[in-house]
């Protein structure tokens, strides 16, 4: 086996599914249990990841991309960062109404990016297996509907990397919230991996790109299962101010 064989193989895009739809089901119980909207758009950004890392897996273990799961999969890739992105919003901000709007946006940006893909016509030259074709069946960079991903990649990346630096410094200084700033800057990490080998796929550089998937996806759910609600802290609060007992009275 070639090393562009071992980078490639069917084997790392199928963990990562696998890791994604993991923590898909966790955050949907959560969501369940306690019904926070972060909770709900990451299980979608997850959802979407799994989903799309299975097409990849089953791409590169059949050694073909069928047109109809190629186009599901286009809009899957893309709209994925849109939703974590949605996620990290929702969590940080003091308004739920900013949430709201950015779904609203979301949603009438993947309705468009789906139904372009379904009508476009697919390149047969670039439509092959696995990591050699991104976006390329569906035309040049800049034509629709393949420019509708950057509706997606650049709002959700810089709102999950923005909300995690951001979260960081908030709660570098406060000792009970330690957890959310390494929660926060496990969450940069994983979303710079996946920005950065996802540019490179798009400029061609395609070796690597599953591996650095799965990183980022580990990283991702190690940051949001650390992240929570801030519960974690209230208690840790409250739990050292019932130790010091209560505080004398001044005559």
């Amino acid at each position: 086996m070639s090393p562009t064989q071992f980078w490639s193989h069917w084997g790392w895009p199928a963990c990562t599914a696998l890791l994604c739809g993991l923590y898909a089901v966790l955050l949907l119980r959560q969501y369940l249990d306690r019904r926070r909207n972060h909770q709900l758009a990451w299980f979608a950004g997850m959802l979407l990841y799994a989903a799309g890392a299975g097409m990849e897996a089953w791409s590169e273990f059949s050694q073909a991309w069928d047109p109809l799961v190629y186009r599901i999969y286009i809009v899957c890739a893309a709209s994925l960062v849109g939703f974590l992105g949605l996620g990290s919003l929702y969590l940080v901000g003091r308004r739920q109404v900013l949430g709201h709007l950015y779904l609203a946006f979301n949603l009438l940006a993947m309705t468009l990016f789906l139904a372009g893909v379904l009508t476009a016509p697919l390149a047969g030259d670039p439509l092959v297996a696995g990591i050699t074709v991104g976006g390329k069946a569906l035309g040049p960079t800049f034509s629709f509907p393949r420019i509708m991903s950057f509706f997606f990649n650049v709002p959700g990346t810089l709102l999950l990397l923005g909300t995690a630096v951001l979260s960081a410094w908030r709660f570098a200084r406060k000792r009970d919230f330690a957890y959310r700033m390494w929660a926060s800057l496990w969450i940069a990490l994983g979303t710079a991996i996946i920005a950065f080998a996802g540019s490179m796929a798009r400029a061609g550089h395609t070796v690597g790109l599953y591996p650095a998937e799965m990183a980022g996806a580990t990283f991702l759910l190690v940051g949001f299962l650390k992240a929570g609600t801030l519960q974690s802290g209230a208690e840790a609060i409250r739990r050292r101010a019932l130790s010091r007992g209560p505080s004398p009275r001044t005559p």
